[in-house]
Formats: C-alpha cells, structure tokens, sequence
C-alpha cells in the first residue's frame, strides 16, 4: 500500500516528524493505513484539515492517529477549498479551527498562511488573527530568491523579509488580568443577554415559518420560493453593510436562518402523512 510505504520510507530515513496531508486527512481509509502502520511509534504527527470546511472529518482523522498510540499530535491549520470567490487561495473559515479548539482544548493549532492566502499579499493579516485567536504557531514559507522557486512563487517571503512581518505581529496575553476581569465580565453579561433575546426571536421567526409553512400546505403552494429568497438576502446584505457587517456574515447567518425555516415549514408539509 502506498501510504504503508511512505510512513516506512519515512522513517526508515530519520524523518524526525510525519505530516499528514489535507486530501490525506479527507480520506478515512487512507489515515486508517497510516495509523495502523504507526501502531507501537513514538513520533509526532502533524495533521493538516481535510480539504473541505469538515471538523468532524478533521478530528476523525486525528482520533484515527491517537488510538494508534501517537500522542504528540499538531493540528495544522492551512485553509479549505471553496466554490465560492474568496480573497484567499483557501479560505481561512476561522469557525473551523476554533470549534476544533473548542472541542480538544489541549491540541496544538499552527495556522498555515502561505496556503491560505497563496500570495504575499495578506500573510501578515492571517498571521495576526491566528496569534489573536491564541493558536500556537504559524507556518510560513521563506525563499532566498521567491521569484526562483519552483512551486508557490507568490507565497513565499524572502528571510529578510519574513523577519520584518514578524516583527509586527503582536502577541496578545492568553489569559485575563484580575484589574480588567470586572469590566471584561460586565461586558460579557451584556453579550449573554443580547444572546437570549437573539435566541427568543429566531424562537418566534420559526413559529411564524410554521404558520407559512401551514398556509402553503393548505393552498397546495411548494416551500421554497426563490424570487423571496433573493429579495430577502439581497436586502438584508444591504443593511448589514450600512451597518458595518460583512457580506460573508451576513450571507451565513441568513442561509443557516433559511435553512432551518425550510426544516420547519418541511416538517409541518410531511405532518399528515406520518
């Protein structure tokens, strides 16, 4: 098997740590091979995010590696493809990585800005949210001469250059000081509040959804309508801009909010037939 070989290969060489790749890592049964070829090593193991925005794909894999007995695991934070236009070469979908965070407190996460912005332009703005997000490292691709690389030309940075971008990323302090944990709490509680309103009206917008979805099952009309649909969005991202939110935001909270309307509306359509 080809993965079998190249673990074998790998160490057979010295090859200090193993690194994972993102088709890899979408491919359950290939990281299987691996991890069953790792049983009884002690080596690190770096696993990169499945190609597509999939956290539980993504901590499939790194369970897969930690039942083997590998214990030294980084998650490696490079992107994931998208269909849609991005200013990155892999868009960053920061929600990923923090869920993934989220879940496995204690695993190390280096974010990747060479592959997700896949040019010079931006490294330093990708490097900076990630050290914000408190993540744990940053890989960065150096070139002596980019312009002569072979691959990834307009994503790496000469060593000079590199020292400058680090020099201007700050490091933020990972926990909260007792002098600003009472205004920090203070504003929080503002935060929950406006989190149980926000959860009661979405409460009331899918009761409103249900008595839709009734009136549509009565006068024989189909669930989805998308000439409302666009209106809805196309004025919503209108108003979130003049608001000072973005596009993308806006877009997310609206699908997932017309996604769930839908569910509602498709669960009193299928009432009767159950």
């Amino acid at each position: 098997m080809a993965y079998v070989k190249h673990v074998y290969e790998s160490l057979k060489a010295g090859v200090d740590v193993l690194w994972i790749g993102a088709r890899t890592t979408a491919n359950p049964f290939s990281v299987q091979e691996i991890a069953d070829t790792l049983k009884g090593i002690d080596i690190p193991v770096m696993i990169k995010n499945p190609v597509n925005p999939d956290v539980e794909l993504w901590i499939g894999a790194i369970e897969r590696i930690n039942n083997a007995g590998i214990r030294r695991l980084v998650a490696i934070h490079r992107g994931f493809s998208t269909s849609e236009k991005s200013l990155y070469r892999n868009d960053p979908n920061w929600q990923i990585p923090i869920e993934l965070k989220r879940r496995i407190p204690d695993l190390p996460i280096i974010t990747d800005p060479s592959h997700i912005c896949g040019k010079r332009e931006g490294l330093l703005e990708i490097s900076q949210k990630a050290m914000d997000l408190n993540f744990s490292g940053l890989i960065i691709e150096s070139h002596i001469h980019p312009e002569s690389a072979m691959s990834d030309a307009l994503q790496q940075l000469t060593p000079s250059a590199l020292g400058d971008m680090l020099h201007k990323l700050i490091i933020r302090k990972a926990e909260v000081e007792n002098g600003t944990l009472a205004t920090l709490e203070e504003l929080r509680t503002d935060i929950d509040k406006m989190d149980d309103a926000i959860m009661e009206v979405l409460e009331k917008r899918m009761k409103i959804s249900e008595l839709i979805g009734r009136y549509k099952k009565e006068h024989n009309i189909s669930i989805l309508q998308s000439k409302r649909w666009d209106a809805i969005l196309q004025k919503r991202t209108e108003m979130g801009l003049k608001k000072g939110l973005s596009n993308e935001f806006i877009e997310t909270v609206f699908k997932a909010i017309h996604e769930e309307s839908i569910n509602h509306q498709t669960k009193v359509m299928i009432a009767d037939k159950e």
